[in-house]
């Protein structure tokens, strides 16, 4: 810190853990009086300033970043040097003092399931994941203490178990479970959500025996003797999913609260909500139109669950709602599993040890479901809905690929900006295609990040390092955004996204998986900012930090540039605010009692960076 640093007066307001957070009120006159450059004296004064640090406007242009930002309304109002936007502040402004602290566009997560997030949050849901428990023994502690708080017949929720991280090295049974729960039907959704863990009290309410079917795309795994063992893949676990109580109103608005708390706390102010229906988003417009909420979603409505396609989407184009808050424009289309251990993913080589998985499409036939993604993509393309297709293999993504392309040839392009969900193994070929007709793909690197050192055994060396190959597709002149997946992942942490993207590394062992797919800071914030305002249509008003753009942004409490690859997982994130309004402050706990805190006391002195502009000479 320099001297001038050191003598810029302010007012301490937030006390982080060595963060020195500042937020103060400028004197209304020296403002008017500050002689300098920039904007002049009949320019509106800024709501917020916030000085001193290191702001990432994410607008293409070269280093050194900018030193403070004004935001007035909910936008920015200007970028730059300190001193120079001085004369945008009075007595009503308030001011931090980011002290070398850096800022980035608010966080664009382009797949995250947050009504699904909140919802599989303790209390309303057990956490069984690999920070909570390590082994199967341990799971069965778990649902041990559920049952005994529980009244007979009670259903048992929890979500994460992940099979890599157990410490008995092998999938789980119904077994495992069934002394702990014979009364109670238990439920235990896997970390990716495509596996299930039952009990046998939750098969018999399903009606699920030995002669059960599976559904298209699902299995049913049974043992030796044909019985089924209580894991369900893929579809299959629709079928206790019919026999799953539903969670109740309140419980989804305390989901989705607790949901929007916990992105704000990851710096998260967008996101896109993949596979919903109308009802829930009913669910959503009230608790935004009551203020329960502050948040921006983009939501894809599941074409699996939307009935007849055609006449949903004309229900959904009549929807009144605030599309800078709540934008219905896309369809979801699930289309294949995961190539994880389930080997679900539709893939043209062979997993290790044999099979090439399917589509999880309706249809009897691969024939009848291709069709089905046809028509799918059609009809949503000709109602004017952007189409998302989760397509994790390569033939399904070339299938997903050959059916948007088949719809822009026929009806038009219409600029909708179709693309890829996930898109594990995509081929170069089908990349230059995607790049060429304007599609784009959502990876997902904390799942990179974690599931890595899994894979060789499944889809073998080669395909486990180009997996999510970021500097192929970004070279290619895709648009590739970064999303989470959330609850896939146990929290939807950019940052440790970011960190993947550099290294590559394994979070269990610290190999790399495809060094030739690293690509840089710069590239990697931005596919979590500006490339997930472009899939939601929405670069010119979101996404970068510069005048007239949306004011949300993220304070990381420290030097992100110069934070090494590893450590940037640990940057701590001071603040978040949606629209120029605090929602999240890490010092004080809660937004209110920032806003509470900011408007009390009395106006200081900050004459020395009213005189000076800042630090910088």
């Amino acid at each position: 810190m320099t001297e001038r640093q050191k003598n810029v007066p302010r007012r301490q307001f937030l006390q982080g853990a060595g963060a020195g957070v500042a937020l103060g009120v400028l004197g209304a006159d020296s403002a008017a009086a500050a002689p300098g450059h920039g904007p002049g004296r009949g320019y509106r004064k800024a709501d917020l300033l916030l000085y001193n640090g290191s702001i990432l406007t994410l607008d293409g242009t070269s280093r050194p970043p900018a030193e403070a930002i004004a935001i007035r309304n909910g936008v920015v109002q200007a970028v730059g040097w300190g001193r120079d936007l001085r004369r945008l502040v009075n007595a009503r402004t308030e001011v931090v003092d980011l002290a070398g602290r850096t800022v980035i566009p608010g966080v664009n997560d382009a797949h995250l399931h947050a009504m699904g997030f909140g919802t599989s949050q303790p209390p309303l849901t057990l956490d069984v994941g690999r920070d909570a428990v390590d082994s199967i023994a341990a799971i069965r502690d778990v649902v041990a203490e559920a049952v005994a708080a529980k009244e007979p017949g009670q259903w048992v929720r929890g979500r994460g178990w992940d099979q890599g991280y157990l410490a008995e090295g092998r999938y789980p049974t119904r077994h495992d479970i069934d002394e702990v729960s014979p009364d109670h039907p238990v439920h235990l959704t896997e970390w990716s959500h495509h596996a299930v863990w039952v009990n046998s009290k939750a098969l018999e309410l399903a009606g699920i025996t030995r002669d059960t079917a599976a559904p298209p795309g699902g299995e049913i795994v049974k043992d030796g003797a044909g019985e089924p063992t209580g894991l369900l893949l893929e579809g299959a676990a629709g079928l206790v999913g019919e026999v799953l109580p539903d969670f109740t109103e309140d419980e989804k608005r305390q989901g989705l609260r607790l949901a929007v708390d916990l992105m704000h706390r990851y710096g998260i102010t967008s996101c896109t909500e993949p596979g919903t229906d109308l009802g829930s988003v009913a669910l959503y417009r009230d608790m935004l139109r009551s203020g329960e909420i502050r948040q921006r979603f983009t939501v894809m409505l599941a074409a699996s669950a939307a009935g007849n396609l055609r006449e949903t989407l004309a229900r959904a184009r009549r929807l009144r709602t605030d599309k800078a808050w709540l934008n219905v424009s896309q369809v979801k289309i699930y289309a294949d599993g995961v190539p994880t251990q389930a080997r679900t993913a539709w893939v043209s080589e062979p997993y290790v040890g044999g099979g090439t998985g399917g589509l999880t499409l309706p249809g009897g036939s691969q024939e009848e479901q291709l069709a089905v993604l046809g028509e799918w993509v059609r009809t949503a393309h000709e109602m004017g809905f952007q189409v998302g297709t989760h397509a994790t293999g390569d033939r399904t993504i070339e299938a997903a690929v050959d059916a948007y392309q088949a719809a822009v040839a026929e009806l038009g392009d219409t600029g909708l900006r179709h693309y890829v969900i996930h898109g594990d193994l995509p081929h170069e070929t089908v990349l230059r295609r995607m790049a060429a007709s304007g599609f784009g793909l959502s990876f997902n690197p904390q799942i990179k990040r974690s599931l890595s050192h899994q894979l060789v055994d499944v889809i073998g060396r080669e395909r486990t390092d180009y997996q999510w190959p970021y500097r192929t597709a970004l070279d290619l002149g895709v648009h590739v955004g970064s999303a989470s997946d959330a609850p896939v992942v146990g929290f939807p942490d950019f940052r440790e996204g970011v960190t993947a993207m550099l290294t590559r590394r394994s979070l269990a062992t610290g190999e790399v998986f495809g060094a030739a797919e690293r690509i840089g800071l710069d590239e990697a914030v931005a596919t979590y900012t500006t490339a997930g305002a472009w899939q939601d249509h929405a670069e010119r008003w979101k996404g970068k930090l510069t005048e007239g753009m949306a004011a949300d942004l993220v304070v990381l409490d420290g030097n992100l540039v110069e934070t090494t690859p590893e450590e940037i997982v640990d940057l701590p994130i001071g603040m978040t605010f949606v629209g120029g309004e605090l929602v999240h402050d890490a010092s004080s706990g809660t937004s209110s009692d920032a806003a509470a805190t900011s408007s009390t006391g009395a106006t200081v002195g900050l004459a020395g960076y009213m005189s000076r502009g800042c630090c910088h000479t």
